[in-house]
Protein backbone atom coordinates (compact mmCIF):
# COMPACT_ATOMS: atom_id res chain seq x y z
CA UNK A 1 0.00 0.00 0.00
CA UNK A 2 1.64 3.41 -1.13
CA UNK A 3 1.91 6.39 1.70
CA UNK A 4 -0.88 8.57 0.31
CA UNK A 5 -3.39 5.26 0.16
CA UNK A 6 -2.29 4.88 3.39
CA UNK A 7 -3.08 8.39 4.34
CA UNK A 8 -6.39 8.73 2.73
CA UNK A 9 -7.45 5.20 4.38
CA UNK A 10 -6.28 6.78 7.79
CA UNK A 11 -8.45 10.11 6.76
CA UNK A 12 -11.54 8.13 5.81
CA UNK A 13 -11.38 5.67 9.22
CA UNK A 14 -11.11 9.18 11.65
CA UNK A 15 -13.84 10.82 9.70
CA UNK A 16 -16.47 7.51 9.84
CA UNK A 17 -15.84 7.65 13.77
CA UNK A 18 -16.38 10.84 14.15
CA UNK A 19 -19.91 9.80 12.77
CA UNK A 20 -20.80 7.14 15.60
CA UNK A 21 -18.64 9.23 18.79
CA UNK A 22 -21.00 11.11 20.92
CA UNK A 23 -20.86 14.72 20.74
CA UNK A 24 -18.74 16.24 23.46
CA UNK A 25 -21.90 17.63 25.97
CA UNK A 26 -20.31 20.46 26.12
CA UNK A 27 -21.64 21.46 22.54
CA UNK A 28 -24.91 20.60 23.50
CA UNK A 29 -27.46 23.74 23.21
CA UNK A 30 -30.55 23.61 25.16
CA UNK A 31 -33.92 25.25 24.97
CA UNK A 32 -37.37 25.42 25.90
CA UNK A 33 -40.32 24.88 22.94
CA UNK A 34 -43.44 26.91 24.34
CA UNK A 35 -46.26 28.53 22.51
CA UNK A 36 -46.79 30.83 25.95
CA UNK A 37 -44.84 33.81 25.95
CA UNK A 38 -45.57 34.23 29.58
CA UNK A 39 -42.22 31.42 30.16
CA UNK A 40 -39.98 34.92 29.11
CA UNK A 41 -41.16 37.14 32.44
CA UNK A 42 -40.58 33.61 34.77
CA UNK A 43 -38.31 34.38 37.36
CA UNK A 44 -37.59 30.75 37.25
CA UNK A 45 -36.95 30.68 34.08
CA UNK A 46 -34.35 33.64 33.85
CA UNK A 47 -32.37 31.80 36.35
CA UNK A 48 -31.52 28.88 33.89
CA UNK A 49 -29.83 31.66 31.65
CA UNK A 50 -31.67 29.36 28.63
CA UNK A 51 -30.77 31.20 25.28
CA UNK A 52 -32.67 29.14 22.57
CA UNK A 53 -35.96 29.17 22.91
CA UNK A 54 -38.74 27.41 20.26
CA UNK A 55 -42.28 28.47 19.06
CA UNK A 56 -44.93 26.52 16.35
CA UNK A 57 -46.71 29.65 13.91
CA UNK A 58 -48.85 28.78 11.34
CA UNK A 59 -47.70 28.85 7.59
CA UNK A 60 -50.47 31.97 7.02
CA UNK A 61 -49.89 33.42 10.65
CA UNK A 62 -48.96 36.50 8.62
CA UNK A 63 -52.53 37.01 6.56
CA UNK A 64 -54.49 36.69 9.76
CA UNK A 65 -54.12 40.32 12.50
CA UNK A 66 -55.04 37.96 15.61
CA UNK A 67 -52.53 35.55 14.89
CA UNK A 68 -49.84 38.10 13.97
CA UNK A 69 -50.55 39.79 17.70
CA UNK A 70 -49.61 36.45 19.08
CA UNK A 71 -46.65 36.18 17.43
CA UNK A 72 -45.18 39.49 17.81
CA UNK A 73 -45.78 38.80 21.89
CA UNK A 74 -44.19 35.67 21.89
CA UNK A 75 -40.70 37.27 20.02
CA UNK A 76 -41.28 40.05 22.33
CA UNK A 77 -40.90 37.95 24.89
CA UNK A 78 -38.05 36.11 23.52
CA UNK A 79 -36.24 40.00 22.36
CA UNK A 80 -36.55 40.99 26.08
CA UNK A 81 -35.05 37.98 27.53
CA UNK A 82 -32.44 37.95 24.91
CA UNK A 83 -33.49 34.59 23.39
CA UNK A 84 -32.80 33.43 19.87
CA UNK A 85 -36.19 31.80 18.38
CA UNK A 86 -36.04 28.82 16.18
CA UNK A 87 -39.94 29.00 14.30
CA UNK A 88 -41.77 26.03 13.13
CA UNK A 89 -44.09 26.49 10.47
CA UNK A 90 -47.36 24.14 10.82
CA UNK A 91 -51.01 24.17 9.27
CA UNK A 92 -53.12 26.77 9.22
CA UNK A 93 -55.82 27.51 12.05
CA UNK A 94 -58.29 28.97 9.86
CA UNK A 95 -58.40 26.04 7.47
CA UNK A 96 -56.40 23.06 8.92
CA UNK A 97 -56.26 20.53 5.85
CA UNK A 98 -55.29 23.75 3.53
CA UNK A 99 -51.89 23.21 2.12
CA UNK A 100 -50.41 26.35 0.31
CA UNK A 101 -48.65 25.86 -2.95
CA UNK A 102 -44.72 26.06 -2.59
CA UNK A 103 -44.50 29.51 -4.34
CA UNK A 104 -47.32 31.24 -1.74
CA UNK A 105 -45.38 29.12 1.48
CA UNK A 106 -42.12 31.04 0.01
CA UNK A 107 -44.50 34.37 -0.11
CA UNK A 108 -45.91 34.23 3.77
CA UNK A 109 -42.24 33.38 4.67
CA UNK A 110 -41.16 36.42 2.82
CA UNK A 111 -43.48 38.42 4.87
CA UNK A 112 -42.61 36.71 8.22
CA UNK A 113 -39.03 37.79 7.37
CA UNK A 114 -40.13 41.48 7.07
CA UNK A 115 -41.98 41.32 10.00
CA UNK A 116 -39.04 39.65 12.24
CA UNK A 117 -35.58 40.09 10.46
CA UNK A 118 -33.74 39.08 13.24
CA UNK A 119 -35.04 35.47 13.21
CA UNK A 120 -33.05 33.23 11.31
CA UNK A 121 -33.27 29.54 12.38
CA UNK A 122 -36.59 27.85 10.85
CA UNK A 123 -38.04 24.23 10.99
CA UNK A 124 -39.90 23.54 7.29
CA UNK A 125 -42.92 22.18 8.75
CA UNK A 126 -44.12 21.06 12.18
CA UNK A 127 -44.55 17.08 13.08
CA UNK A 128 -44.88 16.88 9.11
CA UNK A 129 -45.60 12.96 8.82
CA UNK A 130 -47.91 12.75 12.08
CA UNK A 131 -51.28 12.13 10.22
CA UNK A 132 -53.14 14.32 12.35
CA UNK A 133 -51.12 16.92 9.40
CA UNK A 134 -52.21 17.34 6.00
CA UNK A 135 -48.39 16.38 4.81
CA UNK A 136 -48.59 13.11 6.26
CA UNK A 137 -48.72 12.05 3.00
CA UNK A 138 -47.15 15.00 0.81
CA UNK A 139 -43.52 14.78 1.69
CA UNK A 140 -42.83 15.74 -1.63
CA UNK A 141 -44.69 19.01 -1.42
CA UNK A 142 -42.61 19.46 1.93
CA UNK A 143 -39.36 18.87 0.03
CA UNK A 144 -40.33 21.74 -2.47
CA UNK A 145 -41.25 23.81 0.97
CA UNK A 146 -37.44 23.08 1.73
CA UNK A 147 -36.56 24.58 -1.37
CA UNK A 148 -38.80 27.13 -1.70
CA UNK A 149 -37.34 28.47 2.33
CA UNK A 150 -33.82 27.67 1.21
CA UNK A 151 -34.17 30.00 -1.88
CA UNK A 152 -35.70 32.66 -0.15
CA UNK A 153 -33.03 32.83 2.58
CA UNK A 154 -29.74 31.10 1.88
CA UNK A 155 -28.11 32.71 4.79
CA UNK A 156 -30.77 31.51 7.50
CA UNK A 157 -30.38 27.99 9.39
CA UNK A 158 -33.13 26.10 7.79
CA UNK A 159 -34.38 22.50 8.93
CA UNK A 160 -35.62 20.16 6.90
CA UNK A 161 -38.92 19.02 8.77
CA UNK A 162 -39.49 18.06 12.12
CA UNK A 163 -40.42 14.52 12.76
CA UNK A 164 -42.26 12.11 14.97
CA UNK A 165 -40.60 9.01 15.96
CA UNK A 166 -43.54 7.31 14.79
CA UNK A 167 -43.40 4.17 12.42
CA UNK A 168 -43.84 5.97 9.15
CA UNK A 169 -40.96 8.15 9.84
CA UNK A 170 -38.06 6.14 7.84
CA UNK A 171 -40.36 5.73 5.03
CA UNK A 172 -41.92 9.17 5.11
CA UNK A 173 -37.95 10.74 5.24
CA UNK A 174 -36.92 8.20 2.41
CA UNK A 175 -39.79 9.81 -0.03
CA UNK A 176 -38.82 12.76 0.90
CA UNK A 177 -34.85 12.76 0.48
CA UNK A 178 -35.66 10.98 -3.35
CA UNK A 179 -37.81 13.79 -4.53
CA UNK A 180 -35.10 16.44 -3.22
CA UNK A 181 -32.66 13.73 -5.13
CA UNK A 182 -34.71 14.29 -8.52
CA UNK A 183 -34.67 17.76 -8.01
CA UNK A 184 -30.88 17.52 -7.49
CA UNK A 185 -31.00 19.82 -4.56
CA UNK A 186 -28.86 19.15 -1.59
CA UNK A 187 -30.09 17.44 1.41
CA UNK A 188 -31.43 19.19 4.11
CA UNK A 189 -27.85 19.66 7.11
CA UNK A 190 -30.57 19.76 9.89
CA UNK A 191 -33.31 17.56 11.16
CA UNK A 192 -36.12 18.32 13.87
CA UNK A 193 -37.32 15.71 15.92
CA UNK A 194 -40.06 14.89 18.17
CA UNK A 195 -38.99 12.07 19.95
CA UNK A 196 -41.73 11.66 22.59
CA UNK A 197 -41.84 7.78 22.46
CA UNK A 198 -38.24 7.36 22.39
CA UNK A 199 -38.54 9.74 25.68
CA UNK A 200 -41.54 8.24 27.62
CA UNK A 201 -40.93 4.63 26.91
CA UNK A 202 -37.30 4.97 27.76
CA UNK A 203 -36.16 3.48 24.57
CA UNK A 204 -33.70 4.40 21.73
CA UNK A 205 -35.70 3.47 18.57
CA UNK A 206 -36.99 6.32 16.79
CA UNK A 207 -34.06 8.44 17.26
CA UNK A 208 -31.60 5.82 15.95
CA UNK A 209 -33.75 5.34 13.19
CA UNK A 210 -33.96 9.09 12.17
CA UNK A 211 -29.86 9.06 12.45
CA UNK A 212 -29.63 6.24 9.92
CA UNK A 213 -32.04 7.69 7.39
CA UNK A 214 -30.54 11.49 7.55
CA UNK A 215 -27.23 12.81 7.24
CA UNK A 216 -26.53 16.40 9.06
CA UNK A 217 -27.80 17.41 12.26
CA UNK A 218 -30.78 16.25 14.53
CA UNK A 219 -32.03 18.99 17.04
CA UNK A 220 -34.55 17.21 19.51
CA UNK A 221 -36.78 20.29 18.81
CA UNK A 222 -39.96 18.61 21.02
CA UNK A 223 -38.74 16.02 23.75
CA UNK A 224 -39.60 15.02 27.46
CA UNK A 225 -41.57 13.43 29.72
CA UNK A 226 -45.44 13.97 29.61
CA UNK A 227 -47.02 14.71 32.66
CA UNK A 228 -50.72 14.20 31.56
CA UNK A 229 -52.74 13.23 28.71
CA UNK A 230 -56.41 14.54 29.15
CA UNK A 231 -57.58 12.72 25.78
CA UNK A 232 -60.48 10.35 26.26
CA UNK A 233 -58.21 7.57 24.59
CA UNK A 234 -54.68 7.08 24.24
CA UNK A 235 -53.58 4.40 22.35
CA UNK A 236 -49.77 4.69 23.12
CA UNK A 237 -49.44 3.93 26.85
CA UNK A 238 -46.79 4.56 29.42
CA UNK A 239 -46.65 6.47 33.18
CA UNK A 240 -47.78 9.52 33.02
CA UNK A 241 -47.08 11.48 36.60
CA UNK A 242 -44.50 14.50 37.54
CA UNK A 243 -41.70 11.30 38.55
CA UNK A 244 -42.37 9.69 34.93
CA UNK A 245 -41.51 13.40 33.09
CA UNK A 246 -38.50 13.91 35.59
CA UNK A 247 -37.36 10.08 34.42
CA UNK A 248 -37.84 10.83 31.09
CA UNK A 249 -36.62 14.07 31.05
CA UNK A 250 -33.15 12.08 32.50
CA UNK A 251 -32.94 9.46 29.83
CA UNK A 252 -33.05 12.32 27.14
CA UNK A 253 -30.12 13.82 28.33
CA UNK A 254 -28.50 10.83 29.45
CA UNK A 255 -29.11 8.07 27.13
CA UNK A 256 -30.87 9.92 23.36
CA UNK A 257 -28.49 13.05 23.23
CA UNK A 258 -25.15 10.33 23.93
CA UNK A 259 -26.19 7.84 20.70
CA UNK A 260 -24.47 10.48 18.18
CA UNK A 261 -22.58 13.59 17.63
CA UNK A 262 -24.82 14.39 15.25
CA UNK A 263 -27.37 15.25 18.22
CA UNK A 264 -26.51 18.82 19.28
CA UNK A 265 -29.70 20.46 20.32
CA UNK A 266 -32.33 19.63 22.61
CA UNK A 267 -35.67 21.61 23.23
CA UNK A 268 -37.62 20.81 26.11
CA UNK A 269 -41.53 20.66 25.51
CA UNK A 270 -42.83 22.28 27.54
CA UNK A 271 -42.53 25.06 30.10
CA UNK A 272 -45.70 25.20 31.33
CA UNK A 273 -49.31 23.37 30.09
CA UNK A 274 -52.77 25.94 30.35
CA UNK A 275 -55.81 25.29 32.40
CA UNK A 276 -57.96 23.12 30.41
CA UNK A 277 -55.42 21.98 28.22
CA UNK A 278 -55.41 18.28 26.70
CA UNK A 279 -51.18 18.02 26.63
CA UNK A 280 -49.13 18.90 29.96
CA UNK A 281 -45.43 18.15 29.43
CA UNK A 282 -44.61 21.29 31.55
CA UNK A 283 -41.55 21.85 33.51
CA UNK A 284 -43.38 24.23 36.27
CA UNK A 285 -47.18 23.34 37.13
CA UNK A 286 -49.91 26.00 36.52
CA UNK A 287 -48.56 27.75 39.65
CA UNK A 288 -45.88 28.71 38.68
CA UNK A 289 -43.78 26.20 41.00
CA UNK A 290 -40.80 23.98 39.64
CA UNK A 291 -41.65 20.22 39.11
CA UNK A 292 -38.72 17.54 39.59
CA UNK A 293 -38.61 17.70 35.66
CA UNK A 294 -37.18 20.95 36.21
CA UNK A 295 -34.54 19.87 39.01
CA UNK A 296 -33.23 17.81 35.77
CA UNK A 297 -32.83 20.36 33.67
CA UNK A 298 -31.16 22.66 35.99
CA UNK A 299 -29.02 19.61 36.84
CA UNK A 300 -27.51 19.35 33.07
CA UNK A 301 -26.88 22.66 32.74
CA UNK A 302 -25.30 23.04 35.65
CA UNK A 303 -23.16 19.88 34.12
CA UNK A 304 -22.85 21.78 30.28
CA UNK A 305 -21.63 24.80 31.98
CA UNK A 306 -18.74 22.69 33.79
CA UNK A 307 -17.74 21.04 30.65
CA UNK A 308 -17.64 23.77 28.80
CA UNK A 309 -15.42 25.60 31.59
CA UNK A 310 -13.22 22.63 31.54
CA UNK A 311 -13.25 22.65 27.96
CA UNK A 312 -11.70 26.53 27.88
CA UNK A 313 -9.33 25.46 30.58
CA UNK A 314 -8.06 22.73 28.52
CA UNK A 315 -7.88 25.34 24.85
CA UNK A 316 -6.17 28.29 26.84
CA UNK A 317 -3.24 25.66 28.74
CA UNK A 318 -2.86 24.27 25.39
CA UNK A 319 -1.98 27.68 23.98
CA UNK A 320 1.72 28.21 23.20
CA UNK A 321 2.66 31.08 26.00
CA UNK A 322 4.20 34.21 24.50
CA UNK A 323 8.02 34.79 25.06
CA UNK A 324 8.13 37.26 27.87
CA UNK A 325 10.58 40.24 26.75
CA UNK A 326 13.96 41.20 28.71
CA UNK A 327 14.28 43.38 30.84
CA UNK A 328 16.10 46.10 28.57
CA UNK A 329 12.94 45.16 25.81
CA UNK A 330 15.13 43.46 23.33
CA UNK A 331 14.44 39.46 22.65
CA UNK A 332 17.00 38.06 25.16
Amino acid sequence: MTSARLTRLVVACVATAALIVPASASALVVGIADQKPDMFYSPLFASLNVQYARVSVSWDAMEHPWETAEVDAWMDGARAAGVMPLVGFGHSRTNRRKLPTPSRFKYDFQQFRKRYPWVTTFATWNEANHCGEPTCHRPELVSSYYRSLRRACPKCTILGAELLDMPNMASWVDQYQRHLGRRKSPRPRYWGLHNYLDANRLRTTGTKTLLKHTTGQVWFTETGGIVKRRQTKNTVTFPESTAHAATATRWVFNKLVPLSRRITRVYLYQWSSAKGENWDSGLVDLKGKGRPALTVVRSQLKILQKRREAAARRQAESQPSSPSPSPSGSAS
